[in-house]
């Protein structure tokens, strides 16, 4: 069971998944996740937010069981994706009293997702309440954090804030607060880098607005809650400006040598000159690692042969993720060996349309890069430094 009080009458009751190890079939998941879902007990009323994965529903009626739930009055539905909205279903058959509550196009995923019917829903909107007798729920409709029709519930007397995939983090862990700042925060930004990076503005903006609210507690329905709400909210907002730093990351991959000479070269060339370099092999790297690193950057590298006339598909892997994470990069650079030709430049660039960075004078090396293939390397490496001196990364 993971049934653990929060407060007097508001319990965790969601799901620790300790071994799963992928998400969506895309993102791994190094240390597992959680499904968090809350109950909240009032004195004429009780509601439940978000609830938990399809593959956890049992676990979710047990602890509701454990607490004794004979009656719930409703579901709160922050986000209809089915890691926390699978078991809505499942939780309606048990408490046929129920009612839904959640906004007009969150409505319309569920109805479509899981087949809710409409006699089942209340559709509120922008700062709507509903009393629990002594405890109040305030909604706040946070878009494209991460869909289109998320949003938070704010616990007004007990001031916590339930934010679903917002400032989420997919750790399994048996602590039911975060703690030790550096692997809290290396979980949060992957997360963010991953889920949320795309959707950078708007996410910039729903920060803003939940702020002013007066929280003692964000609970997300994954990963640890936070007492301290001001270290993930600055660390959100760090994460959305505009801001770079003075990083290159440097993503390889090499069939015979070659590239893994020129980008090792690239990588020294760097940092002699004061950037911080991290380097990824795209055959064996953790794409969460790289997400990560695209949140900061200033510029990235890519080096890749020729395969088949273009440019090997690892590469066009990294160029296409980064594409659709749309990191604040500002400059990408390009390195290509080839035997007999290609077209390795030009399907970089091709899959690199929604960010729009500027693009260094590319180095295409045939074969084995030599004595004046390095130079031009060289000659890359002084182009990234003085553009970094512009963006005023590099302190002289």
């Amino acid at each position: 069971m993971t049934v653990r009080e929060i407060k007097s009458g508001i319990y965790s009751v969601g799901a620790i998944d300790w071994d799963r190890t992928i998400f969506d079939e895309l993102i791994p998941l190094p240390e597992g996740t959680s499904y968090n879902s809350y109950l909240i007990k009032g004195s004429e009323k009780t509601a439940l937010i978000d609830t938990v994965d399809p593959t956890k529903i049992d676990t979710l009626l047990e602890n509701l069981e454990e607490l004794g739930v004979t009656c719930l009055d409703y579901v709160i539905s922050n986000h209809a994706e089915q890691d926390h909205s699978g078991a809505i279903p499942a939780v309606l058959d048990r408490y046929p009293e129920a009612e839904v509550i959640t906004n007009e196009k969150c409505k319309g995923f569920l109805t479509d997702l899981l087949g809710v019917p409409d006699e089942r829903f209340t559709v509120i909107g922008e700062g709507d309440e509903i009393s629990l007798g002594d405890r109040t729920l305030r909604f706040l409709l946070t878009p494209w954090v991460h869909w289109p029709e998320t949003m938070v519930t704010y616990l007004v007397e007990d001031k916590i804030l339930f934010t679903c995939d917002f400032f989420g983090s997919h750790v399994a862990t048996s602590d039911l607060y975060a703690r030790g700042n550096y692997e809290v925060y290396t979980g949060a930004k992957r997360y963010y880098a991953e889920i949320m990076m795309p959707f950078r503005t708007t996410v910039r903006k729903n920060v803003e607005k939940i702020e002013s609210l007066d929280m003692e507690i964000i609970a997300p329905s994954h990963g640890p809650m936070y007492k301290d709400p001001k270290f993930i909210i600055d660390a959100y907002k760090d994460w959305t400006s505009e801001d770079v730093k003075n990083e290159a990351i440097i993503a390889f991959v090499s069939m015979h040598g070659s590239t893994r000479k020129a980008a090792e070269h690239l990588a020294e060339t760097l940092m002699e000159r004061g950037i911080t370099v991290k380097v990824f092999n795209l055959s064996t790297a953790d794409i969460g690692e790289l997400a990560m690193a695209l949140v900061d950057a200033a510029t990235l590298v890519l080096a890749a042969p020729t395969v088949l006339g273009g440019i090997h598909p690892s590469a066009i892997y990294a160029a296409y993720l980064v594409n659709a994470l749309r990191p604040k990069l500002r400059h990408i650079g390009i390195i290509s060996s080839y035997g007999w030709g290609g077209m390795a430049v030009q399907h970089v660039q091709n899959c690199v349309t929604v960010i729009k960075p500027e693009v260094f004078e590319p180095v295409l090396i045939r074969g084995h890069p030599g004595e004046e293939d390095l130079r031009k390397i060289d000659d890359m490496a002084e182009e990234i430094m003085k553009k970094h001196e512009n963006l005023n990364l590099i302190k002289r």
